[in-house]
């Protein structure tokens, strides 16, 4: 599939056109972030997060297109795949582009998470995944410079299509959720 059809290069293009020079990978990562962080999926307050990492106000198709996203988004956190889908440049794109979208998502994932007031610490386990994310936010060049970085590559998406799912499982179960053990999980 040519890159230009694809969801990222689509929102890629709509961003742009409305004046919003903001990677759809960061946005997405923002969005992940913040739901996974425990923010619930309530549209305003992601309008109104969105609108700061987009400089103003979404246009109204920008706003249908987030929503949208947001939708998504919700639909595979509250699913029952054990994945997320995320919003990068296609596999034909080159491997610097992706590389640097991966990193954009990660930072955009970080500043989401971090935006979202949660009570109680982090499990270690949870702590990890964060440091996993910061770490990979930085290795955009090490990425493109190695001959293996195709595999690389595909083993942090890997990785970033099921990590959020653990912080999310962590963070942004409610509050007054019996223990586990005691009873069957709803899913």
């Amino acid at each position: 599939m040519p890159s230009s059809n694809s969801p990222y290069t689509a929102f890629a293009a709509l961003l742009s056109s409305s004046g919003h020079p903001v990677s759809p990978a960061e946005l997405h990562g923002l969005l992940l972030g913040r739901s996974c962080a425990g923010a619930d999926f309530d549209h305003a307050a992601w309008l109104q997060d969105a609108a700061e990492l987009l400089g103003g106000e979404p246009q109204d198709n920008v706003r249908q297109a987030l929503i949208g996203l947001q939708d998504m988004v919700k639909g595979e956190l509250t699913g029952d795949d054990i994945a997320v889908v995320l919003l990068l440049p296609g596999d034909d794109a080159p491997l610097s582009e992706r590389a640097v979208a991966l990193g954009q998502w990660c930072q955009g994932f970080l500043g989401g998470f971090g935006m979202t007031a949660r009570d109680g610490a982090l499990s270690a386990e949870a702590m990890e995944v964060l440091q996993d994310l910061a770490a990979i936010a930085q290795v955009q060049s090490a990425l493109e410079e190695s001959e293996d970085g195709e595999n690389d590559y595909m083993e942090v998406m890997e990785y970033l299509r099921v990590a959020p799912l653990l912080l999310f499982t962590e963070c942004a179960k409610p509050v007054a959720a019996a223990p586990v053990a005691s009873k069957p999980s709803l899913h």
